[in-house]
């Protein structure tokens, strides 16, 4: 969901913006311990992959439109961390080419790599622990929570519209049922995608595979700086 520039004031622009910069220096130095010279180009491919599928839009409200995310996609298979990286370089390119605004670069970071991609990470290792730790469940959990991840992420936008919002004719709860309603959808279609990419990759390389190794615990404090 790309937020245009002026649908948020200022503040909580500015509030998102500083978070967003902050989460992307941690995101730098977390990733580092753990993305190897094989991982990288993993991370290119997912990169790529994330930027084509968010260029399929569907509107959501006037001037504001949502799309796949591709956060826990990412997130599985290269470590929430670099999938912050990955994700938030594709929003800074797709706000250079008008898609979302330079002003709302922030919250459509904080909503899409912090919200959906590590949010949508922590639900995928919870439901590792509520299940068990088997490769075989890697794609099925993963998908749920992509599925999740992308009411949770538009939820984030009914908060800072709340918080922050210039639009006073528009109600809060309509714009909530309509978010949710919508990206509950686009859940759907996310959650189908990631089952059978993360599905392929473990078919072809599951040792490349970040949420497929050392289950229950040993990666979460990687998730904690």
């Amino acid at each position: 969901m790309h937020i245009p520039d002026g649908f948020i004031g200022p503040g909580v622009s500015a509030a998102a913006g500083l978070t967003a910069v902050g989460g992307f220096g941690l995101a730098l130095r977390q990733a580092r311990g753990y993305l190897t010279d094989r991982l990288v180009p993993l991370a290119s491919l997912v990169a790529a992959f994330v930027f084509a599928a968010q260029m399929i839009n569907f509107p959501v409200l006037p001037g504001m439109s949502g799309h796949l995310l591709g956060g826990v996609l990412a997130a599985v298979l290269v470590g929430p961390w670099a999938a912050y990286i990955v994700v938030s370089i594709i929003l800074v390119v797709q706000a250079l080419l008008a898609d979302g605004g330079l002003s709302a670069l922030g919250l459509n970071v904080v909503n899409m790599a912090l919200i959906g991609g590590v949010g949508g990470y922590l639900i995928y290792r919870t439901l590792l622990r509520m299940t068990g730790s088997k490769p075989s469940s890697v794609s099925r959990l993963a998908a749920i929570a992509a599925m999740l991840s992308v009411p949770l992420a538009a939820l984030g936008f009914v908060l800072e519209l709340w918080l922050g919002g210039t639009l006073n004719s528009i109600s809060i709860s309509s714009v909530l049922w309509a978010m949710l309603g919508t990206h509950l959808v686009i859940g759907i279609g996310e959650g189908v995608i990631t089952f059978f990419v993360v599905a392929a990759v473990m078919r072809a390389r599951p040792d490349l595979v970040y949420g497929s190794q050392g289950f229950i615990g040993s990666r979460t404090e990687e998730l904690v700086p």
